[in-house]
Parts: C-alpha cells; structure tokens; sequence
C-alpha cells in the first residue's frame, strides 16, 4: 500500500472517530452533574488498576524515563486530578448573584481534539479524558507515534469504563493511523470545537494555526535559584528529585541551577555529595554534541535516559552513584545548548556575582527558551522571594519545592494537570494548570435592574439652535 493511500485512510478514520464524538457530544452535554461525576470515577477506578501495565508498556515502546516514575506519574493522573475536580461544579448553575440579578450557567465547549505527547503518554491521556467528561466534552486523542500503541491502550481502558458508566459510544477516541494527515484532518473536523495540545513546539504551533480555539503549551526551561538564605541539602535533595523523577522528562523539571558567587562552594560541595557530578570542559563539549541534532533541536535518543547512560553514551565515566550530570554555563542563547531544555537529567550551573545579576540571568534564560513556563527558588528570606516573583516571567513560580512535582501541582497547591499553559509571554492561551474550568463556557443570565437608569432626554433642535445664536452673540 502506498504512502499516499496510509494517509487517505488516517484522514478517514479521523473523520469517522470525530463524528462519533460529534454525536456522543450531543448526548453528554444533555447529561447532569451527577452523571458527569459518576462517569469519571468510573474512569479514574478502571485506569488506576493498569498504572503499572500501562507504565511498562510506555517504557517499552518509546525507551523513555522508568516504569516505577511513569507508574507514579499514572497515580497523579487519576487519583489526584480526580480528586481535585471531584467538588467542581461544571455543568448547569454554578453561581447565582442575587445581589447582581445574574445567574452562571456552566457549558460544555463541545468536542476536544488532544495531542499527545512521547514523553507522557499515558497519564497524560488519563488527565485529558477525565477532565474533559467532568466539563461534558467528548475527547479525541492523536497519540505521539512514537508511544500511539501505550496511549491508544490508556483510552481504550478509559473508553470502555466510561461506556460501561453509561457515556455514549465514542465519548472517547484515539486515533490508530499514526499520519500527520489524520491529526491535521482531526484538528480541522467541524465536530472539533477546542484543540488542547501537549507535544513538541511544531505540533503546539499547527494546534494555534489551525483556526480553531487552542491551549497549548510552549517549552520548559525552568532555573532554579538557591538562595544563600536556602537550606541547601534540602535545595539539593529537591533539584536532583525533580531532575531524575522519569529520568527528566517533565516539562517543569530544572533545567539550570543559579547560584550567587558566595554560595557556589557550598552549593557544589553538597551537589557532589549528593550525586551531581559537575563535568569538566572537555567532556562537557561531548556531551552538548550528544544532545542536540547539528541543525538544532534535542536529539530524541538522549530523552529520559539515565545520567550515567548519557556519559557512557558522550565517552566518559562517572561515579556509580552519579544522578545528574551538570556542565558550568555563563550565557543563554542558540549557540549554548546547556541554556536549553533537556528531558533528560542533565543541568546548567551558573555563578553570578550579586543577586541582581541572578535575576537578570534568570530573565534572560527564560526568555531565550521557557517564558511563561516554571521557575524554582529555594530561599527563607521571604522579601527575596517576593522581589522575584514580581520580576520573573513565568506562570509557576515555586518555592522550596521540586520542580517537575511542584509544577504539575503534586508537591504544592497548584491544580494538578499535565497541560501547563505559559500565558501569552510564553504563546499560550492561558497560563493556568489547565483543568475542567478551562473546557467549559459561562452562559450568563441577567436580569434588568428594579430601578430603570435616569436616561436624560435630549434637548429639542428649536432649543440647540437658540443656544448656538445667544452663545455666538455673546462671543460676537
């Protein structure tokens, strides 16, 4: 079969899954709360009971990260997102304002089109699917190809139950045909009323060109400040839990540690201690060979591999205990690869010499790549905290906490989400940890006020002109 013929029947089988939703849709967005709920707890049992299978699976077919991180990563997706949206109201009333004569009235967008990405692709479709049928939305999926089998086995699980829970038949989709042309035939389906894109930057920027309404996410590239007011082994402890956390492929993980001057040796020699191993020069140049393609991007075979993995890989040894690999940088750009995004355990260490030049460079590292995305700092002095928070431009900005798990809102307060939007700094359409809330609209009812608005009438045209002539008489 030729290549051309692949792609007629990926279109086809994406026109035939996006009017199954178009028509489960019809039936969702009739259905109550109650329902809704009943239906994603369902859903959130039956993909609970496979985290681990399906964990394996993903490892296995794409190579990335470790099963007992992915196993973790596909609890948060159904135990913690689901009770986070559990109390949500998002369908029928939500709020009425007496005060105000208006009601809220929540309403379901319609049909989601949902890209996938490699590097979660399964507790990213748990995530996906349980918040869009808590918003009454039906859900179709276009899985990464490089993890379309782990993925489309996640919806199946999802599909099934939430069937079983009483959701019309093709409430849930993916598509099996892994072409560029059955995604772009996805995202154009007039059944499709809302894209929600997690993948690489060229997938995000065809959701956003596509001409329907998109959230998707930019780059993570998130520093992390250690403040000489930090406790540093605990600073340490995070950054290395974070950075190794499915061998680094969470979008919110570290990417680059600042230090000021006065702490780098404490900062080193805990960093040692713990498992860092700082590169010298030369094998520091082998390694940014090993990351990045020669015409630029990270080359896919070093993501969510090992620390230890990546130096055998560049041609050196480290220490067995080696958890991190970090190579001394000073300036951000093209050319400086360790100032970019790694999905792999492999981080940036630069010394400035005041804290005014630490926020500068932290500025301008995000704005290179990561604007709007994540940013760590590990102080006590709470007016250092407040002072950079009012400076830095991202959308999560964490305090003593992990970044990978701090950033998805599995170490701290955050909503717990896997699609984390970047704000229009970071060309996103939304900088939330994107939830049910984001997949619905607000119908709002008003009333008219009991007391009618004084409306003056307007004066009569005898009465404008005689005022005119008296005016240009006096003036005259």
């Amino acid at each position: 079969m030729t290549e051309f013929d692949e792609d007629l029947l990926a279109r086809q089988e994406a026109r035939m899954l996006c009017r199954r939703a178009g028509q489960a849709q019809q039936t969702l967005e009739t259905l109550p709360q109650e329902k809704l709920d009943a239906i994603v707890r369902a859903m959130a049992a039956a993909f609970e009971g496979e985290c681990a299978s399906l964990a394996k699976m993903a490892v296995e077919e794409t190579g990335f990260g470790n099963t007992q991180d992915k196993t973790e990563k596909n609890r948060f997706a159904c135990q913690d997102v689901l009770r986070a949206i559990e109390p949500m109201k998002t369908v029928g009333i939500l709020r009425e304002d007496r005060e105000k004569s208006l009601w809220e009235i929540g309403v379901s967008v319609g049909v989601i089109g949902a890209i996938v990405p490699s590097t979660n692709p399964t507790s990213t479709v748990c995530y996906k699917a349980l918040i869009a049928v808590k918003a009454g939305c039906a859900i179709v999926f276009s899985p990464h190809p490089k993890a379309a089998k782990c993925s489309c086995a996640a919806a199946q699980i999802l599909a099934r139950a939430a069937e079983a829970a009483g959701a019309p038949e093709g409430t849930i989709a993916c598509l099996t045909k892994n072409k560029m042309a059955g995604t772009q035939e996805m995202m154009s389906a007039p059944e499709v009323k809302l894209l929600l894109a997690t993948g690489g930057p060229g997938m995000v920027r065809a959701a956003y060109s596509s001409g329907k309404p998109a959230i998707g996410v930019g780059a993570g590239n998130g520093p992390a400040f250690i403040h000489s007011s930090a406790d540093v082994p605990k600073a340490v402890a995070d950054i290395i839990r974070s950075k190794t956390f499915d061998n680094g492929t969470v979008c919110a993980s570290e990417q680059s540690i600042i230090v000021e001057r006065s702490m780098e040796t404490a900062v080193l020699a805990e960093a040692e201690k713990q498992g860092i191993y700082l590169m010298p020069k030369d094998q520091a140049g082998a390694l940014a060979k090993l990351l990045f393609k020669p015409g630029g991007g990270l080359d896919p075979q070093v993501v969510g591999k090992t620390a230890i993995y990546l130096a055998e890989k560049a041609g050196f040894s480290v220490p067995k205990n080696t958890k991190v690999l970090m190579a001394r940088e000073q300036e951000a750009g093209p050319t400086r690869p360790y100032s970019m995004e790694k999905l792999c355990p492999v981080l940036a260490f630069f010394v400035m010499d005041s804290e005014d030049a630490v926020l500068s460079k932290a500025v301008e590292v995000l704005r290179h790549e990561g604007s709007g995305h994540t940013f760590a700092i590990h102080a006590r002095d709470e007016e250092v905290i407040r002072r950079f928070a009012l400076k830095i431009p991202v959308s999560r900005f964490l305090v003593n906490a992990p970044a990978a798990l701090g950033g998805i809102g599995a170490a701290t307060g955050l909503f717990p989400a896997l699609t984390l939007g970047c704000g229009a700094i970071g060309g996103s359409s939304s900088s939330n940890n994107i939830s049910p809330l984001d997949l619905i609209n607000i119908r709002r009812v008003a009333w008219g006020l009991k007391e009618e608005p004084h409306i003056p009438q307007a004066p009569d045209s005898e009465l404008v002109e005689l005022l005119t002539q008296k005016i240009l008489e006096r003036l005259g």
